[in-house]
């Protein structure tokens, strides 16, 4: 999987691209948690080239809507078909704000 984050004050994109699955989910949290410590308020994951996302993947994404619960806002973007069934038959719809 491929991570890019772009931050610009209290926002930062995360853009992913490939998969986010049991090998590469850890590298994505150890990335992701400092870099969610240093003033970020305003979170935004961009899925527009993400084709697969297993259970340890929705575990990093939970744990980052959690973080951001207390500290600003979350938003999930371009959510292709297939993850979008994911995020429906997991209940993640209602647990993270999905934008178009």
């Amino acid at each position: 999987m491929k991570t890019n984050m772009n931050r610009d004050g209290g926002n930062l994109t995360v853009s992913l691209e490939g998969r986010l699955d049991t090998t590469t989910a850890p590298e994505l949290e150890a990335e992701l948690r400092p870099a969610l410590k240093d003033g970020v308020t305003n979170l935004t994951i961009d899925l527009k080239k993400l084709e697969y996302v297993s259970s340890a993947g929705l575990r990093v994404l939970l744990s980052a809507q959690k973080i951001m619960n207390r500290q600003g806002e979350m938003t999930v973007r371009n959510v292709g078909s297939a993850i979008m069934d994911v995020f429906e038959v997991t209940g993640f719809v209602d647990l993270l704000n999905i934008e178009d």
